[in-house]
């Protein structure tokens, strides 16, 4: 440290690491999760209708995915890093795991270190990742949020009924609880 001067400061800005859990209420199929959706799962409201989204930048630490079988029937979860936008955003490798038993099947899966799905990403409407998996799944995302000083972006989707000035979650698909197919796993009081 030189006592000429104060020492420089590093990493000001807000961020956050977290484990989001969400419980799908439709089979999902190839349902493409972008990285806006990702940064639509932290929002603050603005107005009762107007939502902006906390961070703006994500990284995908793992996915897990759990779902169990029908009696007598086979189940599957699959994901894939499949973005092909920009360079290849994933490393085009299918993750996959089946059940036909008492077990869940389970799936944990990262993309790959020497993929730019790994690395931090803005908002766009390119794919993180693919999702297929039944009704009733569990679906854990780890992420790392990053967010500046600056003028917040707007949602890409409207809040209904929201108290000015409060965070809210939505679903895995940046959709309001009341459409999405991936269900916050926490009180409805969280959640717009």
């Amino acid at each position: 440290m030189n006592p000429s001067h104060p020492p420089q400061l590093n990493g000001l800005q807000l961020t956050h690491s977290v484990v989001m859990r969400f419980v799908t209420n439709a089979a999902v199929a190839q349902t493409g999760i972008t990285w806006t959706n990702l940064l639509e799962t932290f929002i603050f409201a603005s107005s009762a209708t107007v939502p902006y989204r906390v961070f703006q930048a994500v990284r995908i630490r793992r996915i897990r995915l759990w779902a169990v079988p029908a009696l007598g029937a086979a189940t599957t979860v699959q994901a894939e890093f499949s973005g092909t936008v920009l360079g290849v955003q994933g490393d085009q490798q299918i993750h996959a795991d089946t059940s036909m038993g008492i077990q869940p099947a389970f799936l944990s899966a990262r993309p790959s270190p020497r993929s730019l799905a790994s690395d931090y990403q803005v908002a766009s409407a390119n794919n993180a990742f693919l999702l297929t998996c039944p009704s009733g799944t569990v679906v854990d995302v780890e992420l790392s949020y990053r967010g500046q000083f600056a003028a917040g972006d707007v949602c890409a989707n409207a809040g209904v009924a929201m108290t000015v000035g409060a965070t809210y979650l939505r679903g895995l698909d940046g959709l309001p609880t009341a459409t999405t197919v991936f269900v916050p796993a926490v009180s409805a009081n969280f959640v717009a």
